[in-house]
């Protein structure tokens, strides 16, 4: 393009009026693109009654369970196999060493492509299939490389996405007006009025989503002779992700020159060959901190006036930024349309700033949530000889990233370090907010480890506070490392183990993909009062921004409220537990993405709470907010948080984190319903591993029977372990209704479904009965919800 494109805003001028009212904070809102396709028909079937196809019947119990999974396929399938439209079994399937079921991930192929969101997860144990979800495409096979429909014929995602967001604008603003006339005629208008955060948080959805979705219908226009042409996409993309005004305007002015600097190659560096369709890899694309990844796929998209799906010819990016990691799926062919995109990074929910006011290693020890609850004291290292076998602070030369390049002289296989650098994680300061990490500053406590560092930071003026923060980080980053690690072993206990994708350099050989650690970055320069992670698949390290609260003076240091690293290592465990460790794209937007969020609230909430019951704000100390950065605490009053399923039809709830605060809360109530059923334990970590590996029961488990897998005999740990294996049972994008039947499928196969009813009536209790529902769903959440408080028949006794 020749000149500076200007992109149409059908709601500029609400937008603008909204935001020109706007009250100064320090909040800093990262840009995140995140819609696409709503998949109706896709299927979860989770009971013996549902799960029944044409020929397939129970196996032998000793039948191979990828064999049992194939003969399942083939039989949904029926005469949809052909040469054309096929599958194949992922790699990352695996089964479960604790529970002994086998997740199997399956992946449709049309032509040799993937259908990205083509998905089946089939979970087997002893040759029966228990459950099963399927979003596979059944429509007319394509020809190869064409679009099954012409662009005309089918609902782009953008377009319904960004309509959508308007239509919401307008109502928030008209209700917002009024407001506005309504104190004018109280007298009350000498007070400016301030948009609510729902209208303020729409503004910025549709700033980052919407601002350029006329740009491919512009720039085919000008577009000869360039099907398939991967850069093209790949830089109308760049302009609608990059939030750089700076990028915009150059790629538009000089794009014919950044279109023949981006560079192709193919990533043909296997040593074995591989059935896997290599990536191509592009590199000078601007603002991206790496080579972009990319394939030809097909995604499925809505007929325009019916039921129907057909498929999408799409370039498949991956594309990793300063403060996004994009999986992006454009059209090949132009108008080059985006059709979906998910941001592997996931943001802390953003405070409502209050007025500013003052306020004032050893560590604070895991289940202390922050300073306002207890004093530091000195911990060991704690780690657990089953998660952890070389401890926290050792990996093998060959997996260390400090040491790529570097001869070395040494036969030692591990590295033992000083520093807070380990198998798990790698803590260190981020004060630039950039990406690089290995020489950044980490503390080095010296050949004893003693971690012992002063944390008495004090009031200053506001020009000094970021400096007085900083004087501490050698606290600050122990604490991070510390928290990280036990966060790290206590997942592993409950299942999320090497197989199922948690994140270590170094697997000790027992499967899965390494050199994932944590890259866990402290006081975080690219912006304050939040905090994101960012989940790659399953051998690339997970990403952990930690940041600045300047809620109060002395600042506060989110690296030391554990529930906010909780929640955001919890993105880890629930994205790489959905849909298999080597999809990222199953908790994209929606109640999937909101799920994901609330996840990471409940465990949070969960690990802090203790046998004296008490309701629980997230955020409360870093915020300095006492009821925190949701709508409602945690709690069993309903006056006090009176969310429903229903309540997330309500203005406001159509972000993840309003989402996901409804989520959280139900689990908080079936949780509970637990305890008062099996009693509560004070600690959530399983007893030490005897010397040969196995587990003894103690007080933790049920006495063991046979080779089932152990059973937690306490409610809150019994939770914590139907949520982890739920998280396995469940399709890839699930709803509220698969992610709750997917824990009572996992009671049912842990305990013989005995807490079937005491789980029913916990989620009943909060409108998500078996006969809630919900219509004309959206991409980010919308849609019309009927709650149901009622049980199932045989729990009505």
């Amino acid at each position: 393009m020749r000149c500076l494109l200007t992109a149409s805003l059908a709601v500029a001028g609400l937008a603008g009026n909204a935001l020109a009212h706007r009250v100064d904070g320090p909040v800093r809102h990262r840009k995140s693109l995140g819609f696409g396709p709503v998949h109706k028909h896709a299927v979860y079937r989770s009971t013996p009654y549902q799960v029944v196809t044409n020929a397939f019947t129970r196996m032998s119990a000793d039948s191979d369970p990828f064999q049992v999974a194939r003969l399942f396929v083939e039989d949904i399938l029926g005469n949809q196999l052909s040469e054309a439209s096929s599958y194949k079994i992922r790699k990352d399937s695996y089964t479960d060493s604790n529970t002994g079921i086998t997740h199997v991930y399956v992946r449709q192929i049309i032509n040799g492509l993937e259908v990205s969101d083509g998905d089946m997860n089939i979970n087997i144990k002893d040759g029966m299939v228990l459950s099963y979800g399927n979003s596979f495409f059944t429509g007319a096979t394509p020809a190869h490389l064409a679009q099954t429909a012409l662009d005309v014929d089918i609902r782009h995602p953008h377009q319904e996405f960004c309509d959508g967001l308007t239509d919401e604008i307008e109502m928030h603003y008209t209700s917002f007006l009024a407001s506005q006339s309504d104190q004018e005629v109280m007298g009350d208008a000498a007070s400016a009025p301030v948009p609510d955060a729902a209208l303020k948080h729409l503004t910025h959805l549709h700033h980052s989503n919407c601002r350029f979705q006329d740009i491919p219908s512009t720039l085919a226009a000008e577009a000869q002779g360039q099907d398939l042409e991967l850069r093209a996409a790949l830089l109308q993309f760049m302009i609608a992700a990059t939030p750089s005004d700076h990028v915009v305007n150059d790629i538009l002015s000089n794009y014919d020159s950044h279109l023949s600097k981006m560079v192709e190659y193919s990533e043909s560096n296997h040593f074995a060959p591989s059935d896997e369709m290599p990536y191509m890899m592009v590199e000078n694309v601007p603002d991206a901190v790496n080579p972009v990844k990319a394939k030809l796929a097909y995604v499925q998209v809505p007929g325009k006036d019916d039921d129907s799906v057909h498929l999408s010819l799409v370039w498949k990016f991956e594309v990793e930024m300063q403060d996004n990691w994009y999986e992006a799926a454009v059209s090949a062919t132009a108008p080059h349309r985006i059709i979906s995109v998910v941001d592997w990074a996931s943001d802390a929910p953003v405070p409502i700033p209050e007025p500013e006011q003052t306020a004032t290693y050893n560590v604070f020890a895991f289940g202390v949530n922050d300073p306002a609850e207890g004093k530091r004291t000195t911990e060991k290292e704690n780690f657990d000889t089953l998660a952890s076998p070389v401890g926290w602070h050792s990996l093998p030369f060959a997996n260390d990233p400090s040491l790529r390049g570097v001869r070395l002289s040494t036969k030692e296989f591990y590295r033992n370090t000083t520093t807070t650098w380990g198998n798990n994680v790698f803590a260190q300061e981020n004060w630039e907010g950039q990406n690089a990490y290995v020489s950044n500053y980490r503390p080095d406590a010296g050949k004893g480890k003693s971690f012992d560092f002063t944390y008495k930071p004090k009031e200053t003026e506001k020009p000094d506070a970021l400096e007085e923060a900083q004087k501490y980080i050698n606290a600050t980053v122990a604490q991070l490392f510390y928290t990280t690690n036990m966060v790290h072993d206590l997942y592993y206990r409950y299942g999320f183990d090497e197989v199922s994708g948690n994140f270590q350099q170094y697997n000790f050989g027992r499967g899965g993909q390494g050199n994932d650690a944590v890259i866990a970055n402290a006081q975080d320069g690219s912006g304050y009062n939040n905090a994101n992670f960012m989940t790659p698949p399953d051998g690339q390290n997970g990403r952990m921004r930690m940041y600045l609260w300047n809620t109060a003076i002395p600042y506060r240091d989110g690296d030391f409220e554990a529930g906010i690293v909780i929640h955001e290592l919890s993105h880890g465990l629930s994205t790489r537990l959905t849909g298999g460790p080597q999809n990222s794209g199953c908790l994209p937007f929606g109640e999937s993405g909101g799920m994901g969020e609330g996840w990471g609230d409940f465990l949070a909430t969960t690990i802090r709470s203790t046998a004296n019951y008490s309701d629980y704000a997230m955020g409360s100390w870093a915020a300095n907010r006492v009821q925190g950065i949701r709508n409602y605490p945690y709690s069993l009053n309903e006056t006090i948080n009176p969310s429903t399923y229903k309540t997330l039809d309500k203005p406001g709830y159509f972000g993840v984190h309003a989402i996901g605060e409804v989520w959280a809360q139900i689990l908080w109530v079936v949780s509970q319903g637990l305890i008062e059923e099996h009693g509560f334990t004070d600690t959530l970590y399983p007893p030490a591993p005897r010397a040969d590996g196995t587990v003894p029961e103690g007080d933790f488990y049920r006495p063991s029977v046979g080779k089932k897998p152990l059973v937690p005999k306490h409610g809150n740990s019994l939770i914590f372990q139907l949520v982890l294996n739920g998280m396995k049972l469940q399709p890839c994008r699930p709803g509220f209704f698969e992610a709750r039947d997917a824990i009572i499928l996992a009671d049912q196969q842990l305990t013989g479904g005995e807490n079937f009813c005491t789980l029913w009536k916990g989620f009943s209790a909060k409108g998500l009965g078996p006969d809630a529902s919900v219509v004309l769903r959206t991409p980010w959440g919308g849609g019309v919800r009927t709650d149901d408080f009622e049980v199932p028949t045989i729990c009505s006794a």
